[in-house]
């Protein structure tokens, strides 16, 4: 496993994330633990996840993983707050209120004395840039969180905040994790440039696209069993399973089939080796996910093969609204209006 720096930080990561936003979902207890195990013995050193996840119920299978076998301290810790989480005025946002009883609520599910590396989940533009730097300084002076990255912010918003922790002399962002796969590569245009030119890591989520990417939808073929998207082109809130997804997944099968490697395998190494990517995070359901990833972190993909993808969806180019969902949740927030599920 290749280890990468975690942006300006000091602290070195895998070269994937292990996310762990199926447990207590689509994942049991028992599954949840093997698949830890299973991440931490093939060398993933990175694990993921939210409060929001479940309502703390993955925060809570991680914690036991991770008590179970011992390993908590060969592990970067990441869990995320800002989305809601109750029916309260101040159960969601970014405010110092919020936020300090969401650090102590995460690290009580999680069974840790520190989380190694804290994301602000979503944006919150109601709450003063001053007020989060503050808050997040006190709670690194505390040593409750040990570094600061964000989620789904914008640019602007990601500069205003490393603008505001240097005059205060607060805590920098050493991450971002936003969006980003074959499908839609739009963190292309701005973010990745940025990221790179200010030091910060990028730990896109979706690498698969919610899955599309797994080779398991075919174009003319029927959705199978058992899996979230029913039908292609059906008009939902992120629209990820548009035909003309269906049509890029057919020109990418041939460039995995001739690696002898599967889509999900191949989408995830093209992912893992976009300059300026850290550690794209893979979001198992099961062992056998968790071990296809595995074999993913050992491919090095051609230039030709990067060419090729390049010809088939340019640079900055998107064939999905990927972020749509996204985008709707932050504005939630900041409208006070609750998320449901996603």
């Amino acid at each position: 496993m290749e280890y990468r720096q975690l942006g300006n930080s000091g602290m070195r990561v895998s070269k994937l994330c292990l996310g762990t936003m199926s447990f207590g979902n689509r994942t049991d207890e028992d599954e949840a633990h093997r698949i830890v195990d299973t991440a931490i013995d093939g060398g993933i050193n990175f694990i993921d996840t939210a409060d929001v996840y479940g309502r703390g119920v993955s925060e809570e299978f991680t914690g036991r993983a991770l008590a179970a076998n011992g390993r908590r301290d060969d592990v970067v810790l990441a869990t995320k707050a800002v989305a809601r989480m109750g029916d309260g005025p101040n159960d969601h946002g970014a405010s110092r209120y919020h936020l300090t009883r969401a650090v102590e609520a995460c690290l009580k599910r999680l069974q840790t004395d520190r989380i190694d590396l804290f994301y602000l989940h979503i944006t919150d533009i109601t709450t003063p840039i001053e007020e989060i730097v503050d808050t997040l300084n006190t709670l690194v002076k505390q040593g409750k969180i040990l570094y600061v990255g964000t989620s789904k912010w914008p640019v602007p918003l990601i500069m205003e905040f490393l603008w505001k922790a240097d005059l205060a002399g607060g805590p920098q962002i050493v991450a971002e994790q936003p969006p980003y796969n074959i499908t839609d590569r739009r963190a292309e245009l701005e973010l990745l440039w940025t990221a790179q030119r200010y030091g910060l890591a990028i730990c896109p989520f979706g690498p698969l696209a919610g899955g599309v990417l797994s080779g398991v939808y075919r174009k003319g073929q029927p959705i199978p069993e058992g899996h979230q998207f029913k039908e292609v082109g059906q008009k939902d809130h992120h629209q990820r399973m548009a035909p003309e997804v269906l049509d890029l997944v057919e020109e990418l099968i041939p460039l995995a089939e001739a690696r002898d490697v599967s889509l999900a395998e191949f989408a995830l190494a093209w992912c893992a080796q976009r300059p300026g990517i850290t550690s794209p995070i893979t979001g198992p359901r099961t062992v056998g996910h968790v071990e296809s990833a595995l074999r993913a972190a050992e491919i090095e993909l051609t230039e030709e093969e990067m060419a090729r993808v390049d010809e088939i969806i340019p640079p900055g180019e998107t064939v999905t609204d990927y972020f749509t969902i996204f985008k709707r949740m932050c504005r939630a927030v900041n409208e006070g209006e609750p998320l449901g599920p996603f």
